[in-house]
């Protein structure tokens, strides 16, 4: 799919690039080879293939869920730059 610099100069607009003239010669022909790509995967018939979510069907294996004691108080705010009345201290958002 032939795309104009133009087109080119638009697309680096949107994504906040600043291309030389011979970046832009060379994104274009990249992009025109991905839509060319993509082209040729949308010839495919995918009328029997069942939508997925991921190409493997791998179960992922979770740990059991059990309680666990967390952190002390003492040891939360140990290695805290600041704290004051047992909590975080940070700077203000907003003024």
């Amino acid at each position: 799919m032939p795309l104009s610099l133009e087109e080119v100069e638009h697309i680096a607009q949107l994504a906040r690039l600043e291309l030389t003239d011979q970046q832009k010669t060379r994104y274009r022909e990249q992009l025109e080879a991905i839509l060319d790509h993509v082209a040729k995967l949308q010839e495919l018939d995918t009328e029997d293939v069942a939508p997925t979510a991921s190409g493997s069907v791998v179960e992922m294996p979770l740990r059991p869920d059990e309680p666990r004691p967390g952190l002390s108080q003492d040891e939360l705010l140990k290695n805290a730059p600041k704290q004051e009345g047992g909590q975080f201290k940070i700077p203000p958002v907003f003024d």
